[in-house]
């Protein structure tokens, strides 16, 4: 049946939401596809829900290809799965909590591991029922702090799971290809571009992870790539190993005086003019240690300060911190934490004082050291000496402090070498629209899990997990394909096939528009008909501009003559065709 926007439930916008950070924000509210509810929050309106309903054809139609079976889980879910797994702590603020009437914890799922492993555990018990994948897709709920970008970064969004169950990890590593295969045609018919990175696992846990990133200047993620193939969100990448120092024969540590050095550069300044180097080469901001101090906030509720030390020509990453760190939350130390750790001497900190070490799990101070893999034993720095206004020249790891744990902490720059030695990296923004992971058997054993191998023997499951954001992926489709003037679709996603735009007063003008409409629709097209009366030309272009029906057809004067104008909103070509042609014209996409 043919849609016609004369009792269409759409209305569009001249003007720009208030709120709109970005180009899909902005003209999805305008064209008329969401409406805000709340912050990160939005509502569907018929049109919208026409384009997410082709994407999710699209994943259910890849996801039937890669022998997987679609379900579907309420969103409302019971703490206890949550805690078994341990996972109802690890999400911490993220997680939208609440009780029932009769005080049961409950909570709106970010994820459903834990539904579909008891599932599978409810409904198979031996080898010959696996392997298994099934998926849904279904509304997921985080409590973003910073809810952004409109459908990019938001607190409801709709998004594809899918789960893999095998006996073995011979069977996980097909099942993870099939799934990642999947992925790629996927994104491929959606037109997005994809990078490949390798992903750090966070909350969901397992062995391996990748992400598909989709390079974009509005994107939240930092991603390296190197030209010999090698890729990786910041948070994953790994710091090619250190050759450790001789230490033997290098000079005792040195204190020296420092006022006035509140910077590295400064401080850097003032060691090339107060104590050059005996090599003759200028001192720089890599030769001195940065001691940034930070307070983790435990599971438990306790807060525990911890200093992580990176090369001085290098930043603390918070992003890489976290992960380091997770699943404890990390935040910059408070005056109240130096005042209750008096051995860390604001400004001039260091892991040694000319009284030995003052940092270090088994030091008298008990905080826990941490460096960055060039910290390597025999390795010099310079670095703040625990006195005012002074630091210490030719401090050696490994004989001078010790360090607790190493950890990827420090900012990643272009230029850095790839750990898999394929040349330098660049680094790019890019926003995550799929992640495919190696559960393992880390949900099987804490839901029990487990089925009869083919000696007898309970074996537990392996699993894998794989996720697509389906709003995100249409939030970014808008952004890849607009125009200053409104939306233009992909043909694959578009609401709408065609876009028939009866312009004028005369009745001739409507009757052909309306049987060509009718006729696109017989065909198997969908057909979007603007049968407005008394609405002007130009209102009528504009909102058909907005919209983004890629193909449109305008019956207006040129109908007594015989003919109609089609107008490709991709190429802005507007060819005169006749009108008892245009139906074999869209057809066949000439």
């Amino acid at each position: 049946m043919v849609t016609r926007l004369s009792n269409y439930f759409l209305r569009t916008l001249r003007e720009d939401p208030a709120d709109a950070e970005v180009a899909s924000h902005r003209l999805l509210v305008r064209a008329g596809y969401i409406r805000r509810q709340a912050p990160g929050i939005f509502a569907w309106l018929p049109i919208g829900l026409r384009v997410k309903a082709r994407i999710e054809q699209i994943v259910r139609e890849e996801m039937a290809a890669a022998g997987a079976f679609e379900v579907h889980f309420p969103a409302l879910m019971p703490r206890e799965p949550y805690e078994e797994t341990g996972r109802w702590e690890e999400y911490g603020e993220n997680l939208f909590r609440l009780a029932d009437r009769k005080g049961a914890d409950m909570l709106l799922a970010p994820t459903h591991e834990e539904a579909f492993t008891l599932l599978v555990k409810d409904l198979y018990s031996s080898y010959k029922d696996l392997p298994l994948s099934i998926y849904q897709i279904q509304d997921k709920y985080r409590d973003e702090a910073r809810p952004r970008a409109g459908l990019l970064r938001g607190r409801e969004f709709t998004m594809k799971d899918a789960y893999s169950f095998d006996v073995s990890d011979e069977g996980l590593d097909v099942s993870y290809q099939a799934q990642r295969d999947a992925y790629e045609r996927i994104f491929t018919r959606l037109g997005l571009e994809y990078v490949i990175v390798h992903a750090d696992a966070g909350a969901m846990g397992g062995s391996k992870s990748e992400e598909f990133l989709h390079p974009t200047p509005v994107g939240e993620d930092t991603f390296v790539r190197s030209s010999g193939g090698y890729a990786a969100n910041v948070e994953a990448y790994v710091t090619p190993a250190q050759e450790p120092e001789e230490i033997e024969g290098k000079a005792s540590a040195q204190v020296v005086d420092s006022p006035n050095t509140p910077t590295i550069a400064t401080l850097v300044d003032l060691l090339n003019e107060k104590h050059p180097r005996e090599d003759g080469r200028q001192w720089a901001a890599s030769d001195t240690l940065k001691n940034v101090v930070l307070a983790l906030t435990h599971l438990d509720g306790t807060r525990e300060v911890v200093v992580v030390a990176v090369p001085g020509d290098r930043d603390v990453d918070m992003k890489r911190v976290e992960v380091a760190f997770a699943p404890a939350e990390v935040d910059a130390a408070t005056d109240a934490d130096f005042e209750s750790n008096p051995a860390l001497v604001r400004g001039y900190i260091g892991p040694w004082s000319d009284e030995g070490a003052v940092l270090g799990a088994d030091s008298a101070s008990g905080i826990r050291y941490f460096a960055d893999p060039r910290v390597v034993a025999g390795s010099t720095w310079v670095t703040g000496a625990n006195l005012p206004e002074k630091h210490v020249i030719g401090l050696v790891a490994g004989r001078d402090f010790q360090i607790d744990e190493t950890i990827e902490a420090a900012t990643v720059r272009e230029g850095d070498p790839a750990p898999d030695g394929s040349g330098p990296v660049t680094l790019d923004r890019g926003t995550e629209i799929g992640h495919v992971f190696q559960l393992g058997r880390k949900y099987a054993e804490s839901l029990g899990l487990q089925v009869l191998d083919e000696n007898g023997k309970l074996v537990t499951v392996t699993m894998g997990s794989y996720g697509i954001g389906v709003t995100r992926a249409l939030a970014l489709i808008a952004e890849l394909n607009h125009d200053d003037r409104g939306l233009i679709w992909p043909a694959a996603v578009a609401p709408f096939d065609v876009h028939v735009v009866a312009t004028g007063k005369s009745s001739e003008v409507f009757d052909v528009a309306a049987g060509l409409a009718s006729s696109l629709e017989e065909t198997g097209l969908d057909v979007l008909y603007d049968d407005r009366p008394k609405v002007s030309p130009g209102v009528k272009f504009g909102d058909a501009e907005l919209i983004g029906v890629p193909t449109i057809i305008i019956a207006g004067r040129g109908v007594s003559d015989g003919v109609v104008e089609l107008w490709d909103r991709r190429s802005g070509e507007r060819t005169q065709v006749p009108i008892g042609e245009i139906v074999d014209h869209v057809r066949s996409g000439s």
